[in-house]
């Protein structure tokens, strides 16, 4: 469980620089330029990712059963996760309304995903990494909205194709990791 837990240590407390150190960031942008800023910043949440993948495999062999959902909730967490896809879609197409109403579409989808593996997984590891990614997802999100411009000043939202893509897109993705990839990389078959 160390392994997951400095993983997750260090992939959320990156990850909350905007929460608790917003002038700090912006110093780094400065010094370093934005695409520099961003390729660091991308290369050490990979590694890190790596790092709570590594540990979630190694401390699910000595995880504890807290309880044991019942089994519609397997099927509950599948479908609250097409929601999650989408909104992972809407916060890269440009142009779409989804984006527009919801501002911070990622985070609220990390939230919807730690929120549906929560329900349905009740051993430790599972519980710590779930629980640790909804509550940063809530927080980051409560953040996010504070920082927002005020009302009026938003971008104006998109249109209706760009939704469709989102949707579309959003859906592919979530079938083909629910039915094919899920199984192949994480070892369970949400769909049986």
């Amino acid at each position: 469980m160390r392994i997951l837990l400095i993983g997750l240590l260090l992939f959320l407390s990156s990850h909350s620089i905007r929460i608790v150190a917003e002038g700090w960031r912006g110093r780094q942008i400065a010094r370093l330029g934005e695409n520099r800023w961003k390729g660091l910043y991308a290369l050490i949440s990979a590694l890190v990712l790596g790092l709570i993948v590594w540990g979630f495999g190694l401390a699910g062999v000595e995880a504890q059963v807290l309880w044991q959902p019942p089994r519609w909730t397997v099927h509950l967490a599948a479908l609250l996760t097409l929601p999650a896809f989408v909104l992972l879609v809407a916060a890269y197409v440009p142009g779409s309304r989804i984006k527009a109403a919801v501002g911070h579409p990622m985070i609220l989808g990390v939230a919807i995903w730690a929120f549906a593996h929560l329900i349905a997984n009740g051993r430790t590891h599972a519980v710590v990494l779930f629980g640790a990614f909804f509550v940063w997802a809530v927080l980051d999100f409560a953040s996010a909205r504070r920082r927002e411009p005020p009302v009026g000043q938003k971008a104006q939202p998109g249109t209706a194709a760009r939704d469709a893509l989102v949707v579309i897109i959003g859906t592919a993705a979530w079938a083909l990791f629910a039915t094919v990839l899920h199984g192949w990389l994480i070892g369970v078959r949400p769909f049986g």
